[in-house]
């Protein structure tokens, strides 16, 4: 089904590089809304520029972000200065360089569909402290109707945010844009799948924009698992796309 004509995907595709914006770090408040005020040690997988790392920075006693991107490692070296003490990179290829947890909180934003699915969620779980917290932005291959119809009520949405954001001016695309993209291979029922198997008691949920996200809390030491907003358990409902 076509909703737009190519002179009219064109018109957009032009309105949209003139006025960019991140819709990973579009997710960036809610995915610091998921935690607690302070914890101890985070790891930021495919940290890119370090916007994330920085948020994380304000509530954890250390972060680590990791990329496979040596020149993107070293930008975010530079942007985060020397004003984060607590605050470290390094250059490394998830799921098998990630540096030894425990971890209290793991993010990865837009870089699951890079990776293995299977193994980076197993590596994900063995690295996470007992109560620790596992959240996932990410891109799954559209598939059903549903996925295409939040993909077409993003469209509209994407482009008025962009103007808004950029306060109808024409800008340049910001730094954490500038890594490698490619598009999601694995739908969203296939991730669910894999979750549910790997992570019981994940919730994942789709999200406007092209995006979905995943919440995994590991037990406590006492068998507890880890306190979250509501059920835990993976929900179908409301997705997101590209």
């Amino acid at each position: 089904m076509k909703i737009l004509t190519p002179r009219a995907l064109h018109a957009l595709e032009r309105f949209n590089s003139a006025h960019p914006w991140d819709h990973n770090a579009h997710y960036h408040p809610w995915l610091i809304r998921q935690l607690p005020g302070s914890f101890g040690r985070a790891l930021d997988v495919g940290c890119g520029t370090g916007d994330l790392v920085r948020l994380l920075a304000g509530r954890a006693r250390e972060v680590h972000g990791v990329d496979s991107d040596p020149g993107i490692v070293g930008r975010a070296r530079e942007l985060s200065g020397d004003r984060y003490g607590h605050v470290t990179y390094s250059v490394a290829d998830a799921p098998g360089g990630l540096p030894p947890g425990p971890y209290d909180v793991i993010t990865c934003v837009a870089v699951l569909h890079h990776l293995p699915l299977a193994e980076a969620l197993t590596r994900f779980r063995q690295q996470l402290a007992p109560g620790g917290t596992l959240l996932v932005v990410g891109l799954a291959r559209e598939e059903t109707f549903g996925d295409r119809l939040l993909s077409y009520a993003s469209i509209p949405l994407n482009a008025a945010t962009g103007w808004l954001k950029n306060r109808g001016r024409t800008a340049a695309r910001p730094p954490s844009m500038t890594a490698v993209t490619r598009p999601a291979d694995v739908t969203y029922a296939e991730i669910v799948r894999e979750a549910r198997r790997v992570l019981p008691g994940a919730r994942l949920r789709r999200r406007l924009f092209w995006r979905y996200t995943l919440v995994a809390r590991a037990p406590r030491a006492d068998g507890v698992r880890g306190a979250c907003a509501g059920p835990g358990r993976i929900s179908p409902a409301g997705r997101s796309g590209a």
